[in-house]
């Protein structure tokens, strides 16, 4: 929590939370409400499974009342079908009309214009399929919510086209400088499909970076490494890993293939071992102070909008902030 409110303090934009398959990423965001006054409080992300849309409409409106108004921002990404159907016991089904549907219907709730329909490819309000009891009645929210942004966090061309034409930001995967050569048609198609003069001026785009202070660059690395060997080796399935397949895009296939094949065989310390010092310094801010401001410098030219610091360090949150002054 000191971390937050010197962050605050500091001239922080936001915060913001994230889920996996233990603590949500909802209720933390109620107590940093309570205990900050202006900083921007966002999921990143809710598990589109995790919730239905009006679950997820309602709960970012209530942060956003208890809040003050203005401050909540819902992040929103689909997981993989591990957790969707593992942990959740919701289908797979086709994410890109899944989140296209829940966008919507999050849309027509946040409005309040008229009690909420939706006939969507994957999602219908009200519900008619089997088991309904036939008596379903559309309502509209008895709370006054104001139009909260909505980001998705995406990274195949097809979602990513989906994010810039739906949505209000993109918390994009795999995102490091660079990267917007791949990125930037993909984003201007879905900005010409979503037509209303939408551009890069009124969508916002939220990367992040992990940032560790340390005069030794190499044991700064190395801390980092076994969270890419879990996400990369064994966040999903063999065939569906999106983890995996953005570090492909990247340049690094084979030690993404050797990665996955030692962390699925239970070789988790070989695993780490395998994962390259130049893709987690290349997605990463590590070093003493000054490599660290030194390298900022290409994040702030990557075309993002705005760069979430991931780090537990108060250091971390002090250099950068030091570094997006001197830049």
């Amino acid at each position: 929590m000191r971390l937050v409110q010197r962050a605050e303090e500091l001239g922080y934009d936001s915060v913001w939370t994230a889920e996996a398959y233990g603590s949500d990423a909802v209720t933390p965001l109620a107590y940093l409400a309570a205990l900050t006054k202006r900083i921007k409080l966002g999921t990143g992300i809710m598990q589109l499974a995790a919730r239905t849309p009006a679950n997820a409409a309602m709960s970012m409106a209530t942060i956003d009342a208890m809040a003050g108004g203005g401050r909540a921002i819902a992040g929103i990404g689909v997981s993989g079908p591990q957790i969707v159907e593992g942990w959740y016991g919701q289908p797979w089904g086709r994410p890109y009309y899944r989140m296209k549907d829940y966008v919507a219907i999050m849309r027509k709730i946040f409005a309040r214009q008229e009690p909420v329909t939706h006939e969507g490819k994957e999602i219908s309000l009200p519900y008619k399929g089997e088991g309904s009891s036939g008596l379903a009645k559309p309502l509209k929210s008895i709370l006054h919510m104001n139009q909260i942004p909505i980001y998705l966090a995406t990274g195949s061309e097809t979602t990513v086209k989906l994010t810039a034409e739906i949505a209000d930001g993109w918390l994009p995967m795999g995102f490091v400088p660079g990267a917007m050569q791949e990125y930037r048609p993909w984003l201007e198609e879905g900005f010409r499909r979503a037509g209303n003069g939408k551009s890069f001026h009124n969508f916002t785009i939220q990367a992040s970076v992990h940032v560790e202070v340390e005069s030794d660059v190499k044991a700064a690395l190395q801390r980092l490494k076994p969270e890419v060997a879990l996400y990369v080796g064994g966040m999903g399935h063999k065939t569906k890993n999106f983890h995996n397949d953005i570090m492909v895009r990247r340049g690094f296939g084979d030690a993404a293939k050797r990665i996955q094949e030692l962390y699925l065989a239970k070789r988790k310390d070989e695993a780490i071992a395998a994962v390259p010092d130049e893709w987690v310094d290349l997605k990463s801010l590590v070093g003493p102070p000054a490599r660290i401001k030194e390298r900022y410098r290409a994040w702030e030219d990557s075309g993002a909008d705005s760069l979430s610091v991931r780090s537990r360090q108060p250091e971390a949150i002090e250099v950068m902030a030091q570094a997006a002054r001197l830049n």
